[in-house]
C-alpha cells in the first residue's frame, strides 16, 4: 500500500501481480532466469537443511491416531523348546 505515486494505485499494481501468480507467469520467469543463470555458470547448488525447525507431523512421531486401537496381534508358540 506503500507505492510511489508513480505507480497509481496499490491495487493497480497488485491485481496484475495476483493474476500473474495464478497463471504462471511468475513461475516462467523465474524457470527462465535460473535456467539462463545455471547455463552461465553463474549458480552453485547447495542444499542446508537446520534441525532446528524441521518438524515432524505428529503422526510421523508415533502419536496415536484417532479411532479404535487395532487388537495386538497373537503371538505365534515357536517350534523351538523353551530356554531352561
Amino acid at each position: 500500500m506503500d507505492l510511489p505515486e508513480r505507480f497509481g494505485s496499490w491495487k493497480g499494481a497488485h491485481n496484475p501481480l495476483r493474476m500473474w501468480a495464478a497463471d504462471g507467469t511468475w513461475e516462467k520467469v523465474f524457470t527462465t532466469l535460473l535456467a539462463q543463470a545455471d547455463a552461465g555458470g553463474d549458480l552453485e547448488w547447495g542444499v542446508a537443511v537446520d534441525s532446528t525447525i524441521v518438524r515432524a507431523h505428529q503422526h510421523a512421531a508415533g502419536a496415536r491416531q484417532k479411532g479404535p486401537m487395532s487388537a495386538s496381534q497373537t503371538t505365534m508358540p515357536s517350534d523351538t523348546p523353551p530356554a531352561d
